[in-house]
């Protein structure tokens, strides 16, 4: 990977790390570690996904961490960042 590409990668991680903190402290929490810890191992299209994600309305993102289907193509995301703190993510 080049230094432009490397720069590239890290400047998305840092957005995605900024946006991932909600109003809802509850879903700040599960989003920024997921964030912090996964989004620079999730593929592109998973990147891309979770971008989207961070698009939507927090409670629309609470509802769907807690069961109810995702809107938008954003079910693997979903599932990825529920696994993920289902899993001992954030602690």
């Amino acid at each position: 990977m080049s230094s432009k590409q490397t720069d590239l990668a890290a400047s998305h991680w840092q957005r995605a790390l900024w946006r991932s903190r909600r109003g809802m402290l509850e879903l700040d929490l599960l989003l920024t570690e997921f964030a912090r810890r996964r989004y620079p191992q999730l593929a592109a299209a998973d990147q891309a996904a979770y971008q989207r994600l961070l698009q939507r309305d927090d409670w629309e993102i609470w509802d769907w961490l807690h069961g109810a289907v995702p809107a938008g193509g954003l079910a693997r995301i979903v599932r990825l960042v529920a696994e993920f703190n289902c899993a001992g993510g954030p602690r």
